[in-house]
């Protein structure tokens, strides 16, 4: 699936988790089950759960990621949350 500029997610922007997802906590991190689209996703760690439930508190993704997560580890958490994105577990603003 290639992904035109309009449908990349941004991590300058505010994102929040969607308001049609319900996560429910798990020994692993949380499932996470969007009630339109009957979508259901495994988050796979404690701070990616943390990161998702605190992200609509951050001006972007960017300063969420930024505060909650050491440098080298940055990365890896802006890949998870665009992946959430094109999973239609984020919305904007």
């Amino acid at each position: 699936m290639s992904l035109t500029s309009v449908d990349a997610f941004d991590a300058s922007q505010h994102w929040r988790l969607n308001s049609q997802v319900s996560l429910r906590d798990e020994t692993f991190g949380a499932l996470a089950y969007h009630h339109d689209t009957r979508r259901l996703v495994f988050l796979k760690s404690r701070e990616l759960v943390d990161l998702v439930r605190r992200l609509g508190d951050f001006a972007s993704a960017k300063e969420a990621i930024d505060t909650l997560f050491a440098p080298d580890q940055r990365t890896r958490y802006t890949a998870a949350l665009a992946s959430l994105y094109r999973s239609g577990l984020l919305s904007g603003r």
